[in-house]
C-alpha cells in the first residue's frame, strides 16, 4: 500500500521540520558549517559572523516551511517547557514589511523571568532572565493551522548566571561524564576515540480517557487523577488489556502523534497497550542524552495537543486510578564512543570486556555512594502514590545485574573474564524457530537494572521531565568513572599496563558497592529490612527524599563536578518542595469541593428517593421494611461522617497558612493525605450504594472505556 497525498509515508516527511545537520550542510557555506559542527562538539565558540549566517539560513528555511514566528524554547524548573513567540515579519522604516531575525536574536533572548520558580532568590519586580541557544540540540518547527513557530532549544539563566532551568545542569552533568569517560578510554590506550556520548531512550506511559466524560470530574480536570472512585467489577487483574489489540480510536491518535513526531525527526520505536485499562505506552529511539530529554518533552507536548483534537483526555499522572497500575517513564541509559561502540555492551573479547566491566562497576560504585540523589530526582507528588506497587519499582534504590554478571564477578580472580555463550532455547515445535535468550531474565522490581547493554532507571514518573533523573545518573556515573580512573592510575606504576591492573580496580569497586546489589524480589518486607540494615533507606517520605539533595556529600560531589553550585542545589531543593506541597494542597481543595458539590447532595437525593419508595408501601404487609430502614440509616450515617470529614479537612487546610514549604509538605503527607484517604474510602463505599443516575461523577467503569 503506497502513501496517500493526505498521509505521506514516514520516510517522505521524516525530519522535514528540523533544522538539523543535513539542512545546515545544505544551507550553509562549508566554512560556517564546520564552525557550527565544531561548536556543537564543544571544540570552539561560534563567532558573531557565523551566528548571523546561521540565523539567516534558519530564518529562510523556517519561513519556507510556513513558520511565522520564532521562540527560544526552554525548560524551567516547572518540568514543563516555555516559549515566547516573536514575529519574523515586522514593519520596516518606510512601512513595508521586512523579515527580521539576526545572529544575536538566535544566540540570546530575554524573556521575563519574574514568574518562574526561583525559590525566593528573585523578587517579583526583578524580571530579567536570559535564554541562550543550545547549539547541540537542533531547532524545530511546530506547525499550526495558520503557520508555525520555529523553536530554538535554549538554556535559561537569571541575571547573575544562576540556572533557572533543568537543561543547564543536565549539560554540565553530561559534559562531566563524557569528558571523564574519554579520559578513561585514553588510559586504556583507545587513542582513536575522539569523544564519548551519553545516550538515553525513554519509555512514556500514559492513560487516555474519553474527554467529554473525563471533563465531568473536577479531580481529573484540575489534578490529573481521581481523588475518589470505587474499583470497577472488571479491572486489570484479568490481564486482558496488556499487549492486546490497540483500540481503533487510540490507534488513530497514536498514528497522528507518530506522524507529527516524524516531521520533528523523532522515531517512535514501540507502541502498545499497558497493563491497566486505557493505559498505553510509547518508546522513542535512543539519542544523545540532551536531545533525548528535549525529544521527550516534545513528545509530551505533541501528545497533549493531539489528544484534544481526538476528543481524548491525556493523563500523565503517576497514579490516576487507585488500585490500578501507575504510569512511569523507564529511562534507559548507556555510553557510546565515537567508533559506534556501546561501552555497556558485554563482549567475548577480553580487552573489550575489561572496558565494559570498568564502566559497569563505575555505575555500581556511583549508585552505591549516591543512591539518595536518584531518590531525590524522582521525588514528586505523583510518585508519592506510585512507587512500590502495581508494576512500579520500590522507592528503595538497588541495582540488579543478573545472574550471569553476578557469577562473572565472582570469577574475577580467574584469567578468563568472558561471558558465557548464549544458547538457543528449544521451543519444541519444528515449525517455530529457536530463540536466543539473554544471559539473565529481567527483574521488574529493581529500580536500576542492567538489561544487557544499558541501565534502565525505572523510578522516574510519567509526568516528569527526565532531565533531572538523567542529570543525577550522569553525575554519579561520572564520579564512579573518576574513582575507577584513579584506582587504575594508582595501580599502573612501574610500567604496568592499565588493562592488566583494571580488574583489580573493578574488584575493589564491586566490593565497595556491593551494598547496592540485589537480585531478589524488592517488594518483599524482608528486602525492606535488609535494605535498612545496608543503609539504603535514608528517608521514608517524599519531603525527606527531597531533603536528600542537600546531604553534604551530595552537595560536595555535584559541586566538585561543576553540575550544581551550592546555592543552585538549595534553589532546586526549595522549588521541588514548594511544587510538591502546592500539588497536594490543590488536591485537598478539589476534594473538599467535590464533597460539598457532588457527593453529599447525592447521598441526600438517594435518601429522599428511598424514603419516598418506602412510604409508598404504607398500609402493605412488608416484613423487610426494617432492612430498608437500616439501609437508609446507613446513608444518613455516611453523610454525617462525610460532613465531619469535610469540616475536618477544611480545618486542616486552614492550618497550612503561614507554614514554610517544608512544614506544609510534612503536614500534608503526615496528616492531610491520610485524612483524604479516609474520605476516599467513605466516598467509594457510598458510590457502591447509590444509583448511577444520582452519583454526580462518571465512575471508573464508564471512565475506563474508549467506546464511541
Amino acid at each position: 500500500m503506497t502513501a496517500s497525498r493526505e498521509y505521506p509515508g514516514i520516510k517522505e516527511i521524516f525530519g522535514s521540520m528540523v533544522f538539523d545537520r543535513r539542512e545546515m550542510r545544505e544551507k550553509l557555506n562549508p566554512d560556517v558549517y564546520e564552525q557550527v559542527v565544531a561548536a556543537m562538539e564543544g571544540r570552539q565558540k561560534l563567532d558573531p559572523a557565523a551566528a548571523d549566517a546561521v540565523a539567516l539560513a534558519m530564518k529562510e528555511w523556517a519561513i519556507a516551511q510556513g513558520a511565522t514566528h520564532w521562540a527560544h524554547w526552554f525548560q524551567p524548573q516547572t518540568e514543563l517547557t516555555a516559549e515566547k513567540h516573536q514575529a519574523f515579519t515586522m514593519q520596516g522604516p518606510e512601512g513595508a514589511p521586512i523579515d527580521v531575525f539576526r545572529g544575536k536574536d538566535l544566540v540570546q533572548g530575554e524573556p521575563d523571568a519574574s514568574s518562574f520558580p526561583s525559590a525566593g532568590t528573585r523578587s517579583t519586580f526583578e524580571a530579567r532572565g536570559y535564554s541562550a541557544w543550545d547549539i547541540s540540540s537542533p531547532a524545530f518547527i511546530v506547525k499550526s493551522p495558520k503557520g508555525g513557530t520555529l523553536c530554538i532549544p535554549s538554556v535559561f539563566l537569571s541575571f547573575d548566571g544562576t540556572p533557572l532551568d533543568l537543561k543547564t545542569p543536565l549539560l554540565r552533568a553530561i559534559d562531566a561524564l563524557e569528558s571523564r569517560s574519554l579520559k578513561l578510554l585514553k588510559l586504556f590506550g583507545q587513542r582513536g576515540v575522539r569523544n564519548v556520548r551519553m545516550t538515553v531512550g525513554a519509555e512514556q506511559e500514559y492513560f487516555l480517557l474519553d474527554r467529554p466524560r473525563a471533563q465531568l470530574r473536577p479531580d481529573i480536570r484540575f489534578c490529573g487523577r481521581t481523588l475518589i472512585g470505587a474499583q470497577p467489577a472488571k479491572d486489570q487483574r484479568l490481564d486482558h488489556h496488556y499487549f492486546g489489540a490497540i483500540p481503533a480510536r487510540v490507534l488513530s491518535y497514536m498514528e497522528d502523534v507518530e506522524r507529527d513526531l516524524a516531521r520533528l525527526g523523532i522515531s517512535v520505536l514501540a507502541r502498545h497497550n499497558e497493563v491497566a485499562r486505557c493505559q498505553f505506552e510509547f518508546a522513542h529511539l535512543f539519542s544523545d542524552a540532551n536531545t533525548a530529554c528535549d525529544q521527550n518533552q516534545i513528545l509530551m507536548e505533541t501528545m497533549r495537543r493531539l489528544a484534544r483534537q481526538h476528543d481524548l483526555r491525556l493523563l500523565f499522572h503517576e497514579k490516576p486510578f487507585d488500585g490500578m497500575n501507575g504510569s512511569g517513564k523507564h529511562t534507559n541509559i548507556s555510553l557510546m564512543d565515537s567508533e559506534g561502540r556501546n561501552l555497556l555492551k558485554p563482549s567475548n573479547n577480553q580487552r573489550r570486556n575489561i572496558i565494559f566491566l570498568t564502566f559497569l562497576s563505575a555505575v555500581v560504585l556511583g549508585v552505591s555512594k549516591f543512591h539518595s540523589l536518584l531518590q531525590a530526582s524522582t521525588a514528586n507528588a505523583g510518585n508519592l502514590f506510585r512507587l512500590g506497587g502495581h508494576e512500579a519499582p520500590p522507592s528503595i534504590i538497588s541495582v540488579y545485574l543478573g545472574s550471569a554478571l553476578t557469577d562473572l564477578l565472582r570469577r574475577l580472580d580467574q584469567a578468563d573474564v568472558s561471558l558465557p555463550e548464549k544458547s538457543a532455547m528449544d521451543l519444541g515445535l519444528a515449525k517455530l524457530p529457536s530463540i536466543t535468550p539473554d544471559a539473565s531474565d529481567r527483574n521488574r522490581t529493581s529500580p536500576v537494572a542492567f538489561t544487557g547493554d544499558k541501565f534502565e532507571f525505572r523510578a522516574p514518573g510519567s509526568s516528569q521531565s527526565i532531565a533531572l533523573p538523567v542529570t543525577m545518573f550522569a553525575s554519579l556515573w561520572a564520579w564512579g568513572v573518576d574513582q575507577l580512573t584513579r584506582m587504575i592510575e594508582a595501580r599502573s606504576v612501574n610500567g604496568k599496563d592499565p588493562m592488566d591492573v583494571a580488574l583489580d580496580a573493578v574488584k575493589e569497586a564491586f566490593k565497595q558497592g556491593s551494598n547496592i546489589l540485589f537480585e531478589g524480589d524488592a517488594y518483599t518486607p524482608e528486602w525492606h529490612k535488609e535494605a535498612k540494615r545496608r543503609g539504603l533507606i535514608e528517608a521514608e517520605t517524599i519531603p525527606g527524599k527531597i531533603d536528600l539533595l542537600l546531604k553534604p556529600e551530595n552537595k560536595a560531589m555535584l559541586e566538585e563536578l561543576g553540575v550544581y553550585r551550592a546555592h543552585e542545589l538549595e534553589n532546586l531543593h526549595d522549588i521541588r518542595m514548594e511544587s510538591f506541597a502546592t500539588s497536594l494542597e490543590v488536591e485537598a481543595a478539589v476534594l473538599y469541593d467535590m464533597l460539598w458539590e457532588g457527593v453529599l447532595p447525592a447521598l441526600s437525593k438517594q435518601l429522599i428517593l428511598e424514603k419516598k419508595s418506602l412510604s409508598a408501601l404504607d398500609g402493605m404487609e412488608f416484613p423487610e421494611g426494617a432492612i430498608w430502614k437500616d439501609y437508609m440509616k446507613g446513608l444518613g450515617c455516611a453523610k454525617a461522617a462525610l460532613i465531619k470529614d469535610a469540616n475536618r479537612l477544611s480545618e486542616l487546610k486552614g492550618k497550612l497558612a503561614g507554614m514554610s514549604a517544608h512544614e506544609r509538605a510534612d503536614f500534608l503527607t503526615g496528616t492531610i493525605i491520610p485524612h483524604m484517604d479516609t474520605i476516599r474510602a467513605r466516598c467509594d463505599a457510598a458510590e457502591l450504594t447509590i444509583a448511577a443516575d444520582i452519583w454526580p461523577y462518571p465512575i471508573y467503569r464508564n471512565l475506563l472505556s474508549l467506546s464511541a
